[in-house]
């Protein structure tokens, strides 16, 4: 398994952070003439997260690995890897968060106004970001990227959190925890380089939060059910949502 093992890692660390970057650079310079370059970059990007998760699905299905290992179990509260301040102040940030994107959530439902009020932010936030060439214009650029959102909140979390963070202990039996966290993390923030190295260093702040989660909680279900609430929220304010 151990060939399985890197052959995933070496994917993670080069499709990517090397192949990704390149072609959103290309993608970059074509959108501007083709518009429907943007639907053909979504359908990319999804199979690119797709393929290594139904991989990694598959060899569980099938292999020596069980879904108990890359994290599809009930919920238990583990304190005593990490420690417990850091477990329950993990768990206090998730909470908090949680309940502002109920709160957004909500109100975007029964208030017209706070409604407007996101779709402005978002508007003036995606004038700012480095990567806007990526975001939708069209209807069809919308409902396409929808499924984009969804199939992240999925497939990122069985491939980074779930499935890398096992097989780092796999391969590196002599790591601490920390140390794994960090790398898988890191990867993670690599898997983001077309969106700049401060994006990279961000999206890498939020996998080890993520992936502190995953070990206190012993189950990967709550983060992949946060990761679609976070994606679904963040779609309030588009156009025909």
């Amino acid at each position: 398994m151990s060939i399985f093992y890197w052959m995933v890692l070496l994917f993670l660390m080069a499709y990517e952070p090397v192949y990704g970057y390149f072609d959103y650079q290309k993608f970059k310079r074509r959108v501007a003439q083709y518009p429907l370059e943007r639907v053909k970059y979504y359908k990319k990007v999804m199979l690119g997260l797709w393929i290594p998760t139904v991989l990694i699905l598959t060899i569980t299905a099938f292999g020596p690995l069980n879904f108990q290992d890359i994290g599809f179990k009930g919920i238990t509260i583990n304190t005593s890897t990490l420690g417990p301040w850091v477990t329950y102040c993990s768990f206090g940030l998730a909470g908090i968060y949680l309940v502002s994107l109920i709160y957004y959530l909500v109100g975007s439902k029964v208030s017209i106004k706070m409604r407007a009020d996101i779709a402005e932010l978002k508007k003036r936030e995606h004038e700012k970001i480095a990567f806007k060439d990526i975001l939708p214009h069209s209807k069809e650029d919308k409902r396409v990227w929808t499924y984009v959102s969804w199939t992240a909140g999925i497939t990122e979390e069985i491939i980074y959190r779930g499935f890398l963070i096992f097989a780092l202990f796999q391969l590196f039996p002599g790591l601490s925890i920390w140390p794994v966290l960090i790398f898988s993390s890191l990867i993670f923030g690599l898997a983001h380089t077309y969106q700049g190295i401060l994006n990279v260093i961000k999206t890498s702040l939020i996998g080890l939060f993520f992936a502190i989660l995953y070990i206190g909680l012993d189950s990967i279900v709550p983060l992949i059910i946060l990761h679609f609430l976070i994606d679904y929220v963040g779609k309030i304010g588009d156009d025909g949502e």
